[in-house]
């Protein structure tokens, strides 16, 4: 008797993720939207050019650790690839262009386009998707170049606006051979608009998602510090202006008010600002408590009365964009105090959620400091505003669902669109035996089957 029950094949991965380094505890954000994407259907094939290391990920859930594709060594990738070439498995424009490209910088990116594009045309993906206007979107780039995939990315700060100088991929020639640009605030929505207005129908705005229940229901009940607690989260570099935030709190002890202030993270500043706390006499009041895991940083959060982060735009031009602690904070509800720089005024709207000061005004961030330490009923009008605000604009169910529509609306993702995530899983299986079996006489006209 004829079988006439097939077995179900195996759905093709909707798009590809490729990453410099994955997981990485500095990006826990990108985590978030690969496992909210997988969340709502999305299959995703995720590539890291570079090992992150053991330490590194073992805050990261094991079933994301294991999917991540991470490249050989570099004296292993050459050979591999070379191999390649020798078996005549590669496009002959990357054999041409690895013969030209001797003494030339990245080279390496060249090398890594070959191996991974290679991968992707094997599992049929057809548009790959990095974080950050670096590395990983110079590879994208060439990916496109050799295999005629499409890319996109996501700027985000110092990639734009401190560029690798190393490289003659420069950020104009990423953008405009990007399918999509997405900016992680209206300010660099508006900043790439500015600079790249061939560009504008391709750019779109979409914030970094936070997931918020864990921190509202980790901070719930926790009693406030006493005297009230100062706190600030960041690398100790010189963008987050923790030199003035010392020197505000300089300002407290001397007007005599009550308080202590803790820093938590690791840098190269770590001396020099231990030095400053020591020269002002603020030993014991400032403490700079070092890195700390994400349950005790939101351990702190819950004793916080004010949250300060007065960010500054470096001598260099480097700046924070949209720093993901002050979304952590008002997750937690707490008030922020914070500067008028770059997308931060997106998040601190100035008299609902914080206040905003001058960049480098000390005095003016003890101004706002003292008066949310001093009327703890407006603090907590603040703080409510802002959690208001974040479950409105950065929680990442809301966040991933628009970077979805606008990766899955160009026509280069396989299968069925994702814009029915959440169907029960009976019917997602019957809707992917159907595309990979019989696709409906329609689907011509869809986007996502061109």
């Amino acid at each position: 008797m004829r079988n006439f029950f097939r077995p179900l094949p195996v759905p093709k991965p909707h798009l590809a993720y490729l990453f410099e380094r994955f997981p990485s505890f500095t990006q826990t954000f990108c985590a978030r939207e690969v496992l909210e994407l997988q969340r709502q259907g999305v299959r995703l094939l995720l590539f890291s050019i570079r090992s992150t290391g053991e330490e590194s990920v073992r805050h990261f859930p094991q079933e994301l650790i294991s999917q991540v594709i991470t490249l050989p060594p570099v004296a292993d990738l050459v050979r591999e690839v070379e191999a390649m070439k020798e078996r005549r498995e590669l496009p002959q424009s990357i054999v041409l262009t690895l013969r030209g490209w001797a003494g030339r910088p990245d080279k390496g990116r060249i090398y890594e386009a070959a191996w991974i594009g290679q991968k992707l045309r094997s599992a049929g993906v057809r548009h790959l998707h990095t974080h950050f206007a670096g590395l990983a979107t110079r590879t994208a780039w060439w990916i496109r170049q050799f295999y005629g995939l499409s890319y996109s990315f996501t700027g985000h700060a110092n990639d734009l606006f401190c560029p690798d100088e190393a490289t003659d991929l420069k950020l104009p020639r990423l953008i405009q051979d990007a399918a999509a640009i997405i900016a992680v605030s209206d300010y660099t929505a508006v900043w790439f608009k500015e600079h790249f207005p061939a560009a504008t129908s391709r750019i779109h705005r979409v914030y970094n998602g936070l997931d918020l229940e864990p921190i509202t229901a980790a901070v719930t009940g926790v009693p406030k510090a006493d005297p009230p607690l100062i706190y600030s989260v960041g690398r100790l570099i010189e963008k987050k202006g923790f030199d003035d935030l010392i020197s505000a709190c300089a300002l407290l002890r001397d007007a005599g008010l009550p308080f202590q202030c803790r820093i938590t993270g690791d840098g190269p500043l770590k001396d020099a600002l231990t030095h400053q706390i020591e020269a002002a006499s603020l030993t014991g009041q400032v403490t700079l408590t070092g890195a700390l895991s994400q349950v005790d940083i939101i351990s702190h959060l819950g004793q916080t009365s004010v949250f300060a982060l007065p960010c500054v735009t470096e001598t260099h031009g480097g700046r924070d964009v949209l720093p993901t602690v002050l979304m952590e904070a008002m997750t937690a509800g707490l008030p922020c105090v914070s500067t008028l720089l770059a997308g931060v005024p997106e998040m601190v709207i100035h008299e609902e959620t914080g206040l905003l000061t001058p960049e480098r005004d000390p005095a003016a961030t003890a101004s706002a400091l003292t008066r949310l330490l001093m009327d703890p009923g407006l603090a907590r009008r603040f703080g409510q505003a802002g959690l208001a605000l974040a479950r409105q604009r950065f929680a990442k169910a809301i966040t991933t669902t628009q970077l979805r529509l606008v990766l899955t609306a160009f026509g280069k993702v396989n299968g069925w669109p994702a814009t029915v995530p959440l169907l029960p899983a009976h019917l997602r299986q019957w809707i992917h035996r159907l595309a990979s079996t019989q696709r409906p006489p329609w689907h011509r006209k869809s986007p996502v089957f061109p």
